[in-house]
């Protein structure tokens, strides 16, 4: 094995030892300015994020943030917001707290996203104001097109949780620009990490400027009802080190991918044609030590105590397991 790839099973959070001595110098020239939020490291982040994903960026302290950001937004309080169930909680209490009803929707079992049958079945039942589309594990869901094509015919608008998919594409497509929006989250264990923070990004220019006033409290108009989710500048400037990092995190995690692991678990999650995923997990289809366990044990419909119908999504929860894939980056002392 090769010696870049000798540390990949053990837990690391993505951040590159390199880039240790650049964010010191970036955090001491926010204590030399003494602007610690809404300043230079947020706009560059958010320049950098867009300058990736190919449209408009707005950062905040959490994902959670930007999410309500667009859920106030499309105004879909009383309404019916269609979520797949296979999927972190806090994508369909995002739709609750912004007074949403929420709608489960099943999985496909090829790439544990939402499925497209399914999602037109629950769309002509239920008649949604939006709907949320998950990309699983780092890779992009294998029917966003058709989804996507679906809500535009029929006005539903459309929100993708891009929380896993940093550095993914499809022939080229980025996260979060099949739909209305799509919101990133930075925490911790992210394949990009700022410990904490989220960014939305859209191609709706109205909804970039009703971001930032609702990340700020809706300072100064208050037409917009928004409170604090605004990023400190400290958080913004990891933002920035480990963005300019993105290629390299993601091309290495694809090799070890593909040079270690794919040949040791042929029954895997297969990506179609053109795609490349994040691999925020490299998911299986057949138990392994070690493990990281599953990219969710249990779906949001039994959490909540729903009796809803989801035969595929159940079938996830236990037929799928994620292999350690974790980079580590290079020490202080080696060439930038």
């Amino acid at each position: 094995m090769s010696t870049g790839f000798a540390k990949a099973s053990q837990f690391s959070i993505g951040f590159d030892r390199r880039d240790r001595q650049r964010v010191h110098e970036m955090w001491d020239e926010i204590f030399q300015t003494n602007r610690w939020s809404e300043g230079p490291f947020t706009q560059q982040f958010e320049e950098l994020w867009s300058e990736w994903n190919k449209i408009g960026s707005v950062a905040f302290s959490s994902w959670a943030g930007a999410a309500l950001a667009a859920l106030d937004y499309f105004d879909v309080r009383g309404q019916t917001v269609l979520c797949p169930s296979n999927t972190f909680m806090a994508t369909p209490l995002a739709a609750i707290k912004a007074g949403a009803h929420v709608e489960f929707v099943d999985c496909n079992r090829d790439d544990l996203c939402i499925s497209f049958e399914d999602f037109v079945r629950k769309a002509e039942e239920h008649q949604p104001k939006a709907a949320w589309l998950v990309h699983i594990g780092g890779h992009i869901a294998f029917q966003v097109e058709e989804i996507a094509e679906y809500c535009r015919s029929e006005g539903i608008t459309l929100l993708e949780d891009c929380a896993h998919a940093h550095g993914a594409s499809w022939n080229g497509k980025k996260p979060g620009s099949w739909g209305d929006a799509g919101i990133y989250s930075y925490y911790a264990t992210k394949t990009i990490s700022t410990g904490e923070g989220g960014m939305l990004v859209s191609s709706h220019s109205d909804l970039l400027d009703y971001a930032k006033k609702f990340r700020n409290y809706g300072k100064f108009e208050h037409e917009v009802e928004g409170l604090n989710y605004r990023l400190s500048e400290f958080t913004a400037a990891l933002g920035v080190v480990q963005t300019e990092r993105m290629d390299e995190i993601v091309s290495w995690k694809n090799e070890y991918a593909r040079d270690v692991l794919d040949a040791q678990h042929p029954n895997r999650l297969l990506l179609p044609e053109g795609m490349n995923s994040g691999f925020y997990k490299y998911i299986v289809f057949d138990p392994v030590e070690p493990s990281t366990g599953k990219v969710y044990d249990e779906p949001c419909h039994r959490i909540l105590r729903r009796d809803d119908s989801l035969p595929n999504t159940d079938w996830a929860a236990e037929n799928h397991w994620c292999v350690p894939i974790y980079y580590h980056g290079g020490t202080e002392g080696d060439a930038q």
